[in-house]
C-alpha cells in the first residue's frame, strides 16, 4: 500500500515537472500596421513584413464569434484544464481503427499550442507536447487570454491570419458587427483553411457553416427565425481589399510605427467627405 502511494506520488510529481518544463505557447510573428479612426473603425492597414495579414491582438473577442467557436471546436472549453480526456480517447480510438492520424481531439487551448509551433506535421509526440503546453497555458493564463490568442493567430486561408483581418477581408466589416451567419462561417474556417475558405469549395463551406448554425439552434443559443435567416445569408465572398479611407496617413504610420495599432482622432465620415471632394 505504501509502495503504491509512493509510485502514484512520484508519477504525479513527474507529470507536474513535465507540464512546467513544456514550452509556453507564444507568438512573435510580424504584425500588420493598423490605423483606426476616433470611433474605432478601420481607416486602413498594411500587410506585415512577412506578407501576412495579421492584426495586433485586440483587447477582446466578439461574443457571437466566441459562442460559435466554442460550440464548433470545443464545447467544454470553459471547464476543462486545457485537454479533454474524453475527446483524446475518442480520437485515439479513431486513429487506431484507421491506421493513421485522422483525428486530433484537440481543445482550443491545444490548437493555440499547435499554432505557436507553426502547425507542424501531426505526430503522437507532437500531440503530447501540445497537451503539456496546453496544460501549462491554462495554468498561467486566463480563458479570455487563450481565446484572444486563438482569434489573433488562427489561419483563415491564403495570407490571412486572425479573426480581425479575416473579417475585414471577407466581410468588409468590423468583427464586432458580424451576423450569426458570419460568426459561424469564420468559426469553421480555421478547421481546414487550405480546403475551405471564401471563394473555394462553397458547397462544403456552406454545409459546415449551416451545420454549426443548426447546433446553435438546437442548443437554444439562437431562435428559429434567426437560424432560418442565417442559413439564407450568402457566404462571405473571396478576400477583398482593406479599407483605404486615409491611405497617406496609413502609409506614414507603416513607415514610422510598423506592426502597431494606432488610434487617431480622425472623424471617418468627415474624412470620407474630404476625400470625395
Amino acid at each position: 500500500m505504501r509502495l503504491s502511494i509512493k509510485i502514484t506520488t512520484g508519477a504525479a510529481a513527474l507529470f507536474i515537472v513535465a507540464v512546467l518544463l513544456a514550452p509556453m505557447p507564444s507568438f512573435h510573428e510580424p504584425l500588420s500596421t493598423v490605423v483606426e479612426a476616433s470611433d474605432g473603425s478601420l481607416l486602413g492597414a498594411r500587410v506585415a513584413s512577412d506578407g501576412q495579414w495579421r492584426f495586433p491582438a485586440p483587447d477582446s473577442v466578439p461574443g457571437k464569434y466566441v459562442t460559435a467557436l466554442i460550440n464548433y471546436e470545443d464545447r467544454w472549453f470553459r471547464w476543462h484544464p486545457g485537454i479533454n480526456p474524453v475527446a483524446i480517447f475518442r480520437a485515439l480510438k479513431d486513429n487506431l481503427a484507421a491506421g493513421e492520424i485522422v483525428s486530433g481531439g484537440s481543445t482550443i487551448t491545444m490548437q493555440v499550442a499547435r499554432m505557436a509551433r507553426h502547425n507542424p506535421e501531426r505526430t503522437y509526440a507532437g500531440k503530447v507536447i501540445e497537451m503539456l503546453s496546453a496544460l501549462k497555458l491554462e495554468l498561467f493564463r486566463s480563458k479570455k487570454t487563450i481565446l484572444k490568442l486563438y482569434a489573433a493567430n488562427a489561419p483563415y486561408g491564403g495570407n490571412t491570419m486572425g479573426l480581425e483581418a479575416a473579417s475585414w477581408r471577407y466581410t468588409g466589416r468590423n468583427p464586432w458587427d458580424m451576423t450569426w451567419a458570419e460568426a459561424a462561417a469564420l468559426a469553421v474556417l480555421p478547421n481546414a483553411p487550405s480546403l475551405v475558405y471564401p471563394g473555394k469549395n462553397s458547397i462544403r463551406f456552406k454545409k459546415k457553416r449551416d451545420t454549426l448554425l443548426h447546433t446553435l439552434y438546437e442548443r437554444g443559443i439562437i431562435d428559429s427565425l434567426t437560424y432560418s435567416l442565417a442559413t439564407e445569408e450568402p457566404l462571405p465572398d473571396a478576400a477583398g481589399t482593406m479599407p483605404a479611407i486615409a491611405p497617406h496617413l496609413v502609409s506614414w504610420f507603416a513607415l514610422t510605427h510598423p506592426g502597431e495599432r494606432i488610434k487617431t482622432t480622425i472623424d471617418p465620415l468627415l474624412q470620407k467627405n474630404v476625400t470625395a471632394i
